[in-house]
């Protein structure tokens, strides 16, 4: 079973709302020695689990009423920039996942290489640098409408991130192969996106009308 699977079917109580639901759509937070709240994003840490829904307002909320004394019945102090933290340990979790899919053979990098797994329809995801080629962008998201389900997209890191997370020069088109290092991938950066977007909202213009006429050599690459 992997670990997308085995979180399906456990639920909790968000301590905002309320509302029970899985707990992949939550983060858990444990009272630290010191009295602070620390998140615990893997689930590992000892103690009873505090969970808050996993998006930026919620988190804050939980910090500006201190709903983690209230569930603790403790005197814990939860930092205010604690919603912040929560979003930079999420965003190097997503990162890891992308190394350790490259060494698994299961993230595909580069132009034309991407292209052909996306054409093979065993992508699950296409992770694009947000700063990267609107041109080469744009075919490998067109490419991806002919796709049923299509992949999904990410944009939420720079070149940078990529290139040092891959330890690649200049990573700017990757493909996620559908699989368990894709689940889990999923679970992270579905976190994510409640505390950044997943897409750059420059990203409006339109894909090549033609993907494969440039793709086969009558156009030019990125």
């Amino acid at each position: 079973m992997g670990l997308r699977d085995a979180t399906i079917e456990r639920e909790r109580r968000d301590l905002v709302t309320h509302q029970v639901m899985d707990e992949s759509r939550l983060v858990r937070f444990v009272a630290a020695p010191d009295g602070t709240v620390a998140p615990d994003l893997a689930r590992k840490l000892p103690g009873r689990g505090l969970w808050v829904a996993a998006d930026r307002a919620s988190v804050e909320a939980a910090v500006r009423k201190n709903l983690f004394a209230r569930a603790a019945r403790a005197p814990l102090r939860p930092a205010a920039d604690l919603p912040d933290l929560v979003e930079s340990l999420l965003f190097r979790r997503c990162l890891d996942q992308l190394g350790l899919a490259r060494r698994e053979g299961v993230l595909i990098s580069g132009f034309e290489k991407a292209a052909a797994a996306i054409r093979s329809g065993k992508a699950a995801w296409i992770i694009e640098a947000a700063d990267g080629s609107a041109d080469g962008r744009g075919k490998l998201l067109a490419l991806a409408k002919h796709r049923t389900p299509p992949p999904k997209v990410c944009g939420a890191f720079t070149a940078d991130d990529l290139s040092l997370a891959l330890g690649l020069e200049n990573a700017i088109h990757a493909v996620l192969l559908e699989g368990g290092r894709a689940d889990r991938w999923t679970f992270e950066v579905e976190r994510l996106a409640g505390f950044r977007p997943l897409l750059p909202p420059e990203w409006g213009a339109r894909p090549a009308e033609d993907p494969d006429k440039d793709l086969n050599g009558r156009g030019s690459a990125p």
